[in-house]
């Protein structure tokens, strides 16, 4: 079993920047494609970024891409998303996920932005922005 814990969220001014880590863990030599996802108050979770395994492709959503930026460390099993210029539209829970893949998927490039694609999620850590 996968456990993704995330943190580094957080109240910050409009215009401010966040950092989240989240760090996989209980899979021994394990690859991973990677994404952070965010919920809203009464809206549905949408997809905000991924990275694949090799970190050389990464996939944004288009409210967040120039702003937001993801990357990983593979020797912590961790993914990082930076979260520059924040707006109050940015405020939600955002939650980690994981997929396992394959050392073939992990060389081409494997990521997803579908969160029925991942199967791996962690507990979430909020952000709040203020105006």
């Amino acid at each position: 079993q996968v456990q993704l814990v995330e943190s580094g969220g957080g109240l910050v001014q409009a215009g401010g920047s966040l950092r989240l880590s989240c760090a996989a863990s209980g899979r021994t030599h394990a690859m991973y494609a990677m994404g952070w996802f965010r919920q809203a108050p009464g809206k549905e979770r949408e997809f905000v970024a991924t990275i694949s395994w090799t970190g050389a492709s990464t996939y944004y959503a288009d409210s967040v891409k120039g702003r937001f930026t993801i990357s990983n460390d593979n020797a912590k099993s961790t993914v990082y998303l930076q979260m520059n210029s924040l707006k109050p539209e940015d405020t939600a829970v955002y939650y980690c996920a994981a997929n396992i893949i394959t050392p073939a998927q992990a060389m081409d490039g494997f990521y997803f932005d579908s969160d029925y694609e991942y199967d791996y999620w962690g507990q979430g850590t909020q952000v709040t922005v203020s105006s």
